[in-house]
């Protein structure tokens, strides 16, 4: 009995095939929901809005609104808003790396406490936090204030109604996506590396530079990136802490199709900022594309 061979049991090729033919009906009619809802929600908008960039007065085809959007005070205005939110991105990273470190450190019931605390405001109007700042940083707010009685040189500074209360406004409104994101990636490190780190004789900042730096690097690129991009295009807290003196091109496009009319102009902004988008997403995926390869050479080697 041992030696007999068992005969391979018949599989209902039909039957199956049936199946699965049947799944994919299934599939396909659930998906067409979402392909609808996507075409007339994102995909249909973003064509209207290009279309537009690319039509002049007389209805042809120009790209003069492009080239307006990128010369002289509209280049201004789109610079100013690259670095608004390049430093936004960066002071969003260096706040939120401290708080989520501290996050990941304590145990679960606090650190879901800490985390309350952090995203319980991104729940409160921007329209109200923003308005908080704007008391908070006025001539006779509470941070100017506190420094005239310490007696600080210079004070009270001037922090509203220029890059430095915009940029104070916007980091508040994207801290906490980024507590969020790097988070999430310090609670996944495996600390029994860092431990092994330790083991092998090394100090704490070479822990911390050549071991988990590398490790939560991920997190650190998608949080700066999401930052970055969700300031590109934010509107209400540049609008009422820049005033007229700290434009930015979310409160430029609004000048112009509220107050000029001018559409065209606007939505080469438009395409413009969702360009800048697109590259930031691509340079995100390529860096994860490189992060993966490397690690296959490193597991085949």
């Amino acid at each position: 009995m041992a030696g007999t061979a068992l005969a391979p049991a018949k599989v209902p090729v039909r039957k199956t095939s049936a199946k699965r033919g049947h799944r994919s009906r299934i599939a396909l009619v659930n998906a067409v929901p979402v392909t609808v809802f996507l075409l007339v929600l994102f995909v249909y908008p973003i064509v209207g809005v290009l279309s537009l960039s690319l039509k002049g007065d007389s209805g042809g085809f120009t790209l003069h609104w492009y080239t307006d959007a990128l010369s002289g005070a509209n280049l201004s205005v789109l610079m100013s808003t690259l670095r608004i939110s390049a430093e936004t991105a960066v002071l969003s990273l260096l706040v939120g790396f401290v708080l989520a470190h501290a996050i990941a450190r304590m145990r679960p019931v606090f650190a879901a406490l800490a985390m309350l605390i952090v995203v319980v405001p991104h729940f409160i109007s921007a329209l109200v936090r923003t308005y908080g700042w704007i008391i908070m940083l006025g001539e006779h707010g509470l941070i100017n204030t506190l420094l005239t009685s310490m007696d600080m040189p210079g004070a009270p500074y001037s922090l509203l109604y220029n890059e430095t209360g915009v940029v104070i406004g916007t980091t508040s409104v994207m801290l906490p996506y980024t507590v969020l994101v790097l988070q999430g990636v310090m609670r996944g490190v495996d600390r029994r590396l860092l431990a092994a780190a330790a083991g092998f004789g090394a100090s704490r900042w070479t822990i911390f530079v050549r071991v988990y730096l590398p490790l939560v690097a991920p997190g650190i690129g998608t949080a700066g990136l999401l930052s970055f991009i969700l300031c590109l295009g934010y509107y209400i807290t540049p609008a009422l802490m820049g005033g007229d003196q700290q434009t930015v091109v979310a409160a430029l496009i609004d000048q112009q199709v509220m107050k000029q009319d001018q559409w065209n102009s606007a939505a080469a902004f438009g395409v413009i900022l969702l360009l800048l988008t697109f590259a930031g997403l691509g340079i995100l995926g390529l860096a994860k594309l490189r992060r993966k390869k490397t690690a296959a050479r490193g597991g085949s080697s």
